[in-house]
């Protein structure tokens, strides 16, 4: 039998367990340091939820909730199992073989798999000091570029593109090439000199919006996402999605987490308070990493005493999984680090502590 073959690196996730330990601490994929919101585990333990009907195709209440929430437009929403499955839908619609694609260098890795999925050229961004450089884009750009996409706060970097610099990359790219702007992480930033992709491109035709519900509504297992675009984009992304992409408890539990206001304001006081007390904590040990924006660090070990491959090493043999940048980011001497719970936070700056007592 004959298939296609392709030449990608399949998609490696945090890692999750540690050979022969029951007990792990896993702050190695961006979940959600609170887990759900109350409304979601009670929607979710509703006895009446009928399996064995399929689920609402458009989404429908779960669009009317999140036009209502964000203040846009239902029409131009779309949802996904995951906002995964909108970048793959987005390929598939604007991409032929031989098109260019231009993502920053280190960036989530859905952007090039799924781009390379349909056959596009994969061209990649220079970034400074682990930032998008809105200069290096632009150098890339060729007759042949059809999409950039950038998350913003970046993945697995930890920074980001402020307002105006976001602004003026719209207004230097060429008005037929689509931005994406993934604003995986909007909900989480308070620096005054940022914006989401949402508020500031509501208006745009040539602006597509991501966002999910697996990180600060730590929906990650029930796979929900959604996207933003122009009336055009929408309806042929609907002619081609799949039927019933998205199951109904996840639309139900969507739709409630939307409704929890202070579960989110805990969320992102609890992330700040924890990232600076990480942040101050392991600049003792020369351990730097970026300001704080998404609810992860970029941890550089440039200047500290152990190596980084060293350091995740010790803390896997104490049940703490942090994320290696070097496998499919190609980051060396670097780790990520998700911000938990206050439990796994104590726990894991202990064992930093035990490392370095040695």
């Amino acid at each position: 039998m004959r298939f296609k073959k392709f030449n990608i690196d399949a998609y490696e996730p945090g890692k999750s367990s540690v050979n022969n330990l029951k007990k792990v601490i896993k702050l190695s994929a961006n979940e959600s340091a609170l887990g759900m919101s109350s409304k979601v585990k009670k929607i979710i333990s509703n006895k009446n939820l009928n399996f064995f009907r399929y689920p609402d195709g458009k989404s429908k209440v779960l669009r009317s909730q999140i036009s209502k929430k964000f203040k846009c437009d239902k029409e131009k929403v779309i949802c996904g199992a995951g906002s995964d499955e909108v970048i793959q839908m987005l390929c598939q619609l604007f991409l032929r073989p031989k098109d260019e694609v231009i993502v920053p260098q280190f960036s989530f890795l859905m952007y090039r798999i799924y781009s390379k999925i349909v056959g596009a050229k994969v061209i990649f961004a220079k970034e400074k000091n682990y930032k998008i450089s809105i200069s290096e884009i632009i150098k890339k750009v060729t007759k042949k570029t059809k999409i950039v996409f950038l998350a913003n706060p970046n993945n697995p970097t930890g920074t980001y593109l402020t307002e105006i610099e976001l602004i003026e990359l719209r207004k230097k790219l060429r008005k037929d090439i689509l931005l994406v702007v993934d604003d995986a992480y909007a909900e989480y930033m308070k620096n005054l000199d940022y914006k989401s992709g949402l508020d500031l491109f509501k208006k745009k035709e040539n602006v597509f919006i991501l966002r999910t519900f697996s990180k600060i509504y730590g929906l990650s297992s029930l796979r929900i996402g959604w996207g933003y675009g122009s009336k055009k984009i929408i309806k042929s992304l609907n002619i081609i999605k799949p039927p019933f992409n998205v199951n109904e408890v996840a639309q139900k539990a969507a739709v409630e987490s939307l409704k929890d206001n202070e579960f989110i304001s805990r969320s992102v006081s609890h992330n700040i308070f924890y990232a600076k007390k990480i942040k101050n904590f392991l600049k003792n040990y020369e351990i730097n990493s970026n300001k704080i924006s998404a609810n992860f660090l970029l941890l550089d070990f440039s200047k500290c005493r152990i190596k980084a491959k060293y350091f995740y090493e010790k803390l896997r043999n104490k049940g703490i999984i942090l994320r290696s940048t070097e496998d499919g980011y190609k980051i060396k001497n670097m780790l990520r680090l998700t911000v938990g719970s206050k439990t796994d936070n104590i726990k894991f700056m202990k064992a930093v502590e035990s490392i370095f007592k040695r």
